[in-house]
């Protein structure tokens, strides 16, 4: 019998493995999950790495974080964190500051700006991700935070 997926992408032929059944599920219902939060910032003018990275930053608090910092707690990889932060720079969401002690040192802090979209966002994006996990169970949940660890960490 076919699975979901394999109906979703109209593919005929089965699997190769279980295991190939499984990641292309994960990427499908990732994408997924990503599109729908995409969706919902768009109005915002932020992609879910910027909103990502307001993130980090606001619970760097003050004393912000370096770009090596930022790219380190990133949920997804982004090879030009420089890149995104001069556009959420340009935006006046973010503020990088040259360190005194080591010139070498850049540290970025969210402004009041980025605080208040956030803050913005905060409630709507909490919405979102109760309906997109709804009818799983709180049991379920941790079930599957405790598997994606552990394929993670393997």
């Amino acid at each position: 019998m076919a699975g979901k997926l394999q109906a979703e992408i109209r593919q005929r032929k089965p699997f190769v493995s279980l295991e190939e059944e499984t990641y292309l599920n994960l990427v499908r219902t990732a994408d997924t999950l990503t599109r729908e939060l995409d969706l919902l910032l768009q109005p915002y003018g932020l992609t879910t790495t910027q909103y990502n990275v307001l993130r980090i930053l606001r619970g760097a608090g003050e004393e912000g974080s370096t770009c090596s910092g930022i790219s380190e707690r990133l949920l997804a990889f982004d090879p030009d964190v420089t890149r995104l932060l001069d556009r959420l720079e340009k935006g006046q969401l973010v503020q990088r500051t040259r360190s005194t002690t080591d010139r070498r040192v850049v540290m970025t802090t969210i402004t009041t700006a980025g605080l208040e979209l956030l803050g913005k966002l905060d409630e709507p994006v909490e919405s979102l991700l109760k309906q997109q996990f709804r009818g799983i169970g709180r049991e379920r949940l941790r079930q599957l935070v405790a598997e994606l660890e552990e394929i993670r960490t393997r």
